[in-house]
């Protein structure tokens, strides 16, 4: 690509590619564990880092690996990328680099179940800390921050409620106080909304949903500096968190058409969020993009589009909202995300199934709280198929 900075699909397409030797037009899967060298002293340059190279792919030195890392980084606007088995790697390879025994996270708003375990339960094991603020005590940020704090961590748009956070002004309390700034993006995608370009320091995905797109990998990446990243790239190769060479190669196909695949999710969303605020057994609509909701002035500010999740809450209790679903045909009960096909799921029953009761209720996470990923399906099918279930 040429120096002048080229257009996000372009990105998407050729960010981070090169011609393969044997005139491959996209990198291709080097399937190997490790790689050999002419001589021991071309070893030990690459070893010491005298010269890049190819080395053990449980280190991340793989050319399949490396090519999707370029990619990412290119799409999120970061130096470097870290790609990872999973996105709870990712995120658990972010703290453990970046927190020592008796330091403290601040965790702003709702969060993924497996994300609110790991704060909660797991890492006070190691004597780290959480303090849990939900999105309308933005205000306390300042004080819940103490000069332990290390990170201040945040999902927008947030899962399941959808709520939007200020990321440059979050960015700014915690920069002032010394803490980074680290944003889960993956219900935005890059496509959406780019975290590094608002003042956070580390952006975190799970590839699983809307970077592999497809249903058919699990993965997770952390971008940013490279300075921030060594040490999270200490405990991926430490850890054996690394992306399969296969995985990678996967994500690197899908990459290439994130950005037509997230556009067309980001309409269907819009109007099935639509359609369902008119509807009389629907009680409540969660999407950024209604402009009656609460975030919708800080999302057309800080977003490109307001992404391809929805959730709502169902006129009825617990049994009730399952026969709903059940009715449905186009949108699949399945969990996670981002994929070409459309999904449902109740988060009580699945995602925030970990979660205690009384800590659901308190973040609005109700029984009849359904969510949808929409996919890319003809909309008047999804519209059709809704109103079918929504009637009974």
């Amino acid at each position: 690509m040429s120096k002048e900075k080229p257009g996000f699909s372009t990105i998407c397409v050729h960010g981070g590619e090169r011609l393969d030797p044997e005139g491959g037009i996209h990198v291709p899967l080097y399937n190997h564990s490790t790689f050999g060298f002419p001589s021991t002293q071309a070893l030990v340059d690459v070893v010491e880092g005298r010269k890049a190279g190819n080395l053990y792919t449980r280190f991340g030195h793989n050319p399949t690996i490396k090519a999707v890392e370029r990619k990412l980084a290119l799409l999120e606007g970061g130096e470097t990328a870290y790609v990872f088995g999973s996105g709870m790697a990712a995120e658990s390879a972010t703290f453990l680099a970046h927190c020592r025994t008796g330091d403290h996270i601040v965790c702003i708003g709702d969060v993924y179940g497996g994300t609110f375990e790991l704060l909660a339960n797991n890492l006070p094991n190691l004597g780290i800390e959480t303090t849990f603020l939900l999105g309308e005590e933005l205000g306390r940020l300042g004080a819940a921050i103490t000069p332990r704090t290390r990170i201040v961590f945040f999902e927008t748009p947030t899962n399941p409620g959808m709520e939007i956070l200020d990321i440059a002004a979050i960015a700014q309390t915690a920069r002032a106080a010394g803490a980074l700034t680290v944003v889960d993006n993956t219900f935005a995608s890059p496509v959406n909304q780019n975290p590094l370009h608002l003042g956070a320091d580390i952006v975190i995905h799970s590839t699983t949903k809307y970077l592999g797109g497809h249903s058919d990998l699990t993965g997770g990446a952390v971008i940013g500096s490279k300075a921030l990243l060594e040490p999270v790239w200490a405990w991926r190769k430490n850890l054996g968190q690394i992306m399969a060479p296969e995985v990678a190669h996967l994500l690197a196909r899908s990459l290439r058409t994130l950005s037509v695949r997230v556009r067309q999710q980001n309409e269907n969303a819009l109007a099935v969020a639509q359609f369902l605020a008119t509807h009389r057994k629907v009680i409540r609509v969660n999407y950024p993009g209604l402009p009656e909701a609460t975030g919708y002035q800080i999302a057309r500010r800080q977003m490109r589009g307001f992404g391809g999740m929805v959730s709502f809450v169902y006129d009825g209790d617990a049994a009730a909202t399952a026969r709903m679903v059940d009715r449905l045909e186009l949108f699949t009960i399945a969990v996670s995300l981002g994929g070409t096909e459309s999904l449902i799921t109740q988060p009580v029953l699945v995602t925030h199934h970990g979660m205690a009761p009384e800590e659901r209720a308190r973040r609005g996470i109700v029984d009849g709280m359904v969510r949808l990923s929409c996919g890319l399906e003809d909309i008047g099918d999804l519209l059709a198929d809704l109103q079918a279930a929504l009637d009974g």
